[in-house]
This record gives structure tokens, sequence and C-alpha cells, in this order.
């Protein structure tokens, strides 16, 4: 198959563009940064050349949109917004445009749409699950987060394409041993003691596997009846004292510094990166991949941390990884 990928040139985005490539399929990357072999240019916002790369091609999976990893300040979070909804607007318009439109759009979205978990009594699911943005006692920028998720889904559910299937991925914190990736980050605090709970860890953790992103893209592509929201976590988040524990335990850390509310705010002020990231309680479960029949290959988090914390000794290493690099 023919599979663009705008915004590939992320952590999640490399680690999707390997695994397609290693079956043998063509993968064309769009980079607001100068390309490189395999990706072409655009702006994210305007039609242009690239858009004939998506006329023809089989699948696309749109990822592009500002990191996560900043202070939710109002200039990031306004583009946040920005660069999520402008781009999702204009891949729906080179597809509507396209005289072979793609088989199946696959729009990245994140599982940070729902509420905040501890006000609720069940997991959220892509079935039945709550939507955030107005519980009582959060940050208002928390809600603002919510909009965002929101605002981005809403371009994928307005564009004109009868011929495409559409999915919004409800993605979870995918886990990659790259460097400056998620589990890059808590892994250096749990190996600097600082691994234990924040504001007592009774906040729940979703994640998901870079295999089983990776996976679960593929699953999607080839089910012609998955559309709609699907949410890409793993089935068993974790609360965030266990998660740590468990991360520390695939390290060899026998102990981890707990954090208050505040301690966590200046540490994240310090890394430049935000406490919702932290604080808030995702409890994300993966409804209608697994009963779609979706096995995932990491479904628990203390295989799962062994298994990343192996491949980063190899990558620290320099060794070669069995993922092809």
């Amino acid at each position: 198959m023919k599979i663009v990928i705008p915004g590939g040139t992320g952590q999640v985005g490399a680690a999707l563009s390997r695994a397609l490539r290693a079956e043998g399929h063509e993968v064309v990357v769009l980079t607001r940064q100068r390309a490189g072999s395999g990706q072409i240019s655009w702006d994210g916002e305007h039609l242009g050349p690239w858009a004939a790369e998506i006329d023809g091609s089989d699948v696309v999976i749109n990822l592009a949109g500002r990191s996560v990893n900043c202070r939710y300040n109002k200039t990031n979070l306004t583009q946040m917004m920005r660069s999520r909804v402008r781009s999702a607007r204009v891949v729906g318009r080179a597809i509507t445009r396209a005289a072979s439109p793609p088989r199946v759009w696959l729009q990245m979205s994140t599982a940070t749409i729902y509420a905040d978990a501890r006000q609720a009594t069940a997991p959220n699911d892509d079935v039945t699950g709550v939507i955030g943005g107005d519980e009582d006692g959060i940050p208002g920028y928390w809600a603002f987060s919510v909009d965002i998720a929101q605002a981005w889904e809403r371009e994928l559910d307005e564009a004109e394409v009868p011929r495409t299937r559409k999915v919004a991925l409800r993605a979870a914190i995918v886990m990659t041993p790259d460097r400056g990736g998620a589990f890059d980050v808590l892994s250096r605090m749990a190996r600097l003691g600082l691994g234990g709970p924040v504001a007592g860890g009774d906040q729940y953790v979703s994640w998901v596997h870079e295999d089983d992103f990776t996976g679960a893209v593929r699953f999607i592509i080839a089910d012609d009846a998955l559309a709609g929201p699907v949410n890409l976590a793993s089935p068993g988040p974790e609360r965030q004292r266990d998660f740590m524990r468990e991360l520390r335990a695939a390290w060899g850390v026998p102990f981890g510094l707990p954090a208050t509310t505040w301690m966590a705010e200046v540490g994240a002020f310090a890394i430049r990166s935000d406490t919702e990231l932290l604080l808030k309680s995702r409890r994300v479960v993966p409804g209608r991949l697994t009963a779609a029949g979706y096995e995932f290959r990491h479904p628990g988090w203390p295989h799962a941390a062994r298994d990343l914390a192996g491949r980063s000794r190899l990558q620290g290493s320099g060794a070669v990884s069995s993922r092809g690099r």
C-alpha cells in the first residue's frame, strides 16, 4: 500500500513509519521541517503540491499537531488548537479533491478527551466513555485540552469524504524507548530516585506500547468495520503510584521519592512541561479494538516496562534493536 503520514517526523510517526516500511509499504511523510528521504514539505494549513501524494494513496494517517510536552500557557494552547484543527481541515480538503481518494483516513486524537477518571465509576471506553471538560475541581485549562480534542475530531467528522472511511485514534501516552519521549523522561526520573507517587498517586495512567500502537493501526486499516472513535490504549491502565513502582522495578531502582502537587508544579516548570500530564487521571480502555479481535502484545505494564527498558539499554549501548533500525 501507499501510506501518507502528515506530521510523521515525531517519535510516534517514526515508529509507525519503521513498522510499515518493514512490511514493504510505501510510506510518504509530510513534514514542516526540511524534507529528507521519503518526506515531502507542507505547511500543515494550505493545499499545495503535497496533496498529489494523497491522490491515489491507500491510507492517510494524520499525526500532525504541536507537541503537548510544553507549558500549557495561552500561547502554547492556542498553537496546539491551531496546528491540530488546521492540519486536519486541510487533509480533509485534499482527500475531498482527490480523483482517487484513500480508502481510509486515520486521524490522530487523544485519550485526554475523556473526563478525569477520579470522578467516574468505570473506565472510559470508546462506546460509553464520558467526555470531559466540566468536571468539578479541575483547572480551567484542562477543559481547554478537551476542547482541543473535540475540535480536532470535529474536523474529521465534518469532512465530506464519502469514499473514505474515517477513524479518530484516541491514543493514550505512546511508550517508546527513544530519547526524549514519555518513557525516557519518566525513566530518568525513576533512575534518579524521583519516581515515587505524585500527589498521592491515585490518578490513573493510560498508556500503550509502541508495538501495540503500530499493531492496532495496522489492524484498523485492515478492518473495514472500524470507523469513528477508537481508543488506542492498553487494557491495563495503572494507578500512578503502581505505574511508577513497576517502572522502577524495570530499571532495578528500589525506591522513589514521593512528590506533592506543588513539587510537581516546580518540576514541570523546570523541564518546561505541564502537570496535567502527571495529575490528570486517565483511565481509558480499548473497548472497540478488543471487541473487534485485536490481541495486545503488551497488555500489562510490568512486562511492557521491562521490554521498553531492555530496548532502551540496547539503544544506549549502541546495539541495533530488533525493530530494524
